[in-house]
């Protein structure tokens, strides 16, 4: 009698799918949760920041820096822009593989060895071939050295079906001791800090160094939206992202779409190493990349792996982290505390995610009364 009681016992809560909602509920709820993070952030800053307790008023000095770390200048505004391209052009890169449920987390190391592609080509060819060829030849270094960051991870899931998570994750590290031993290697004092590249850079349009970078990010934006939609490719991509199974009942061939979903994931990312070396940097390090590499699958998640959406999701995210900056400068506090509050909004944008695609189901007072009666009888 008791194993039966057990068994008809409703649990106190459970969880289930919650029906599609209405895209502008989800985006006042997303918005909802933004806004109640700002307010414990808020809190947060009362507690920790002396200016704050002695003057509650600069409280809003606290919140205006979200805008004046990202707005307040042109210099300031032109940085976001660039930062938002570059976690942008990451993030497009990987959601060909995302939305094929390959989950690819070695963006850092295909952008990364991108970056080291085009630079080992002006390095050696920098004053020997015409400055166009160079860019060319940059290009397609770049490109093909991510391509093959992409693809090897890519053969090993096709072929021995290793788990991609981790296989992607630590070709990461690899990517990085590869940039390590060529900086020893063109260094030879030893600083492993490799002088900007006299040859092989983007030119200026209208006196601005950023701005063919953000064109080109632009115009990647609206290309994948197209080909994740609309082509033959994207649908098959979306067909092996819902059901293996499925895809292979209707003829397509999965390990063929595996290999050729990631290859063009590196070259993207590739693509975006390139615009960092040739538009921006003009050099290498191990910390090229600044760590956007993994920002950018969250970039990618938020987005719903939607091109179009994820332009928000990245402006977003930069507003946070060049506000955080601003807050560290006005206030005179430690880098952390930034961070953290960078944090906590983020975590209510990522906790609301749960809420718009589930439901909380808690146990009524006739089911335990009714759960109650039946341990009696």
């Amino acid at each position: 009698m008791s194993q039966h009681t057990a068994e008809n016992r409703e649990p106190l809560v459970h969880l289930s799918k919650r029906p599609a909602i209405h895209p502008v509920k989800g985006a006042l709820i997303r918005l909802a949760a933004i806004l109640l993070g700002l307010a414990v952030c808020g809190l947060v800053a009362f507690l920790l920041i002396e200016k704050i307790r002695e003057n509650p008023g600069k409280i809003w000095d606290f919140y205006n820096a979200f805008i004046k770390g990202a707005f307040s200048t042109p210099r300031k505004f032109w940085k976001f822009l660039r930062s938002t391209a570059i976690l942008l052009g990451i993030a497009l890169a990987l959601t060909p593989a995302f939305r094929m449920r390959f989950w690819n987390t070695g963006a850092e190391g295909q952008t990364l060895v991108g970056v080291l592609g085009a630079i080992a080509v002006s390095f050696y060819l920098g004053d020997k071939v015409p400055e166009g060829i160079l860019l060319v030849l940059m290009l397609l270094a770049a490109m093909l050295s991510g391509a093959v960051w992409g693809v090897i991870p890519a053969l090993c899931k096709a072929k021995w079906n290793t788990n991609e998570t981790l296989f992607t994750l630590m070709m990461n590290y690899v990517a990085t001791f590869l940039v390590s031993y060529f900086l020893v290697i063109w260094v030879p004092n030893g600083s492993s800090s490799l002088p900007k590249m006299k040859y092989g850079k983007l030119p200026a349009i209208g006196g601005n160094d950023y701005l063919l970078p953000i064109l080109v990010v632009l115009f990647l934006t609206i290309a994948l939206y197209i080909y994740v939609n609309y082509s033959k490719h994207g649908y098959e991509i979306n067909v092996v992202g819902e059901s293996v199974r499925t895809a292979q009942y209707v003829g397509i061939n999965v390990r063929k779409v595996i290999i050729r979903t990631m290859i063009l994931s590196g070259m993207l990312c590739g693509l975006v190493g390139y615009l960092i070396a040739a538009g921006m940097d003009q050099t290498v390090t191990t910390n090229s990349v600044g760590g956007q590499g993994f920002t950018a699958i969250m970039v990618s998640w938020l987005g719903k792996f939607n091109p179009l959406f994820m332009i928000l999701t990245s402006g977003l995210i930069q507003v946070l982290n060049q506000g955080a900056a601003q807050i560290s400068q006005d206030f005179n506090v430690s880098g952390a505390l930034p961070a953290v509050i960078t944090g906590i909004i983020l975590f209510f944008i990522i906790g609301c995610e749960f809420f718009i695609n589930y439901q909380l189901h808690f146990r009524s007072r006739h089911g335990h009364a009714q759960a109650k009666k039946e341990g009696v009888k």
